[in-house]
């Protein structure tokens, strides 16, 4: 089997390319990615001629369809997504640019060329949020609610994968997956802003909702369900990917901080991001019972590795904090 894996230079893909050529030495992987500031092509450089990487967007028509029949695709893994809530509220438009637009063109390329399977990485902001004392969970079937750009676009993505399956029968299938952490990933997101900061003895910005929860899962855990919907999972389906664990970010700040041995004053509070979700978690008893997913890395056991990566990789990510294009202590004061 060949695939291509969009947004490969970014967190999830990177550690997928890596997860599918030791799991599938035999398959052949091609890597598409514009390399924004948060995609990096030192994240595959390591792995050389076995994965070919495309400089591009998903968005041009002309490219994506090249390459799927050039490198003779059989499956995509659309991992391709700006996904950064903060930037979305200050730039929307390149979030439904890539996340809507960009999906459509590949799924077009893709239909054109008679592509095998489009999978699709989605997330589980697109379906709302929920109250912090609530008991619910969000089920494949729960209406889409986003309530910010970033949610919308990817909502947005997501129906356009089914309208192509439903219209002109494209082979597709959806993961929505919780919050994801481990290696690799852009030190703009919550873990590695707050472990990179307190190595270097900076605050960690804590929005002012720091009750708020998020559902955590370990990057190989994710990448394990995409595996097991690529090659048992019924097409046009979507499955739900969540670890069950939650923690609210003052949580994941104390936790960084033991781990690293800095003292809680480096905590700071700061506004709260416009639209700021309070809770999410998933469902995710349909991938357990049809395709026998559990998650294996236990989130004290992964936040602990991920922690010691990032201190033992600081020549990966300190040429990428100047790239972030948000500050999180400053974006939203007036």
């Amino acid at each position: 089997m060949r695939l291509l894996v969009t947004g490969a230079a970014g967190f999830i893909g990177s550690n997928f390319v890596r997860y599918w050529l030791e799991r599938h030495p035999g398959d052949g992987i091609v890597a598409l990615d514009l390399l924004t500031y948060a995609g990096d092509r030192r994240s595959l450089e390591e792995l050389g001629s076995r994965v070919p990487l495309v400089e591009g967007d998903i968005a041009d028509p002309e490219l994506g369809e090249r390459v799927l029949r050039e490198q003779r695709v059989d499956v995509v893994v659309n991992l391709a997504a700006e996904s950064h809530n903060s930037l979305a509220v200050l730039d929307p438009g390149r979030f439904f640019r890539t996340n809507v637009l960009g999906t459509q063109t590949l799924l077009e390329a893709a239909r054109r060329v008679g592509l095998e399977r489009f999978h699709h990485i989605s997330t589980c902001e697109v379906y709302g949020d929920l109250p912090l004392d609530s008991g619910e969970a969000f089920t494949e079937l729960s209406p889409y609610r986003p309530r910010t750009p970033y949610n919308a676009s990817k909502a947005g993505g997501d129906h356009a994968v089914r309208a192509y399956h439903e219209t002109y029968g494209l082979p597709v299938t959806i993961t929505n997956c919780s919050n994801n952490y481990g290696p690799r990933q852009f030190p703009e997101k919550v873990i590695p802003l707050f472990t990179t900061n307190a190595l270097d003895d900076r605050e960690l910005p804590l929005y002012a909702s720091t009750r708020n929860r998020r559902e955590w899962l370990h990057v190989d855990d994710h990448c394990r369900a995409i595996e097991l919907v690529l090659l048992h999972g019924r097409v046009g389906e979507t499955y739900n990917v969540g670890s069950g664990v939650e923690r609210s970010v003052e949580e994941i700040a104390d936790l960084v901080l033991g781990l690293t041995g800095k003292p809680a004053t480096l905590k700071t509070i700061v506004p709260d991001r416009p639209g700021h979700d309070r809770r999410y978690l998933l469902d995710s008893s349909k991938l357990r019972h049809e395709l026998g997913w559990e998650p294996e890395i236990g989130f004290e056991d992964g936040l602990r590795a991920t922690v010691e990566w990032y201190a033992a990789n600081r020549a990966w990510w300190e040429p990428l904090r100047e790239r972030a294009p948000v500050r999180e202590t400053s974006a939203w004061r007036s």
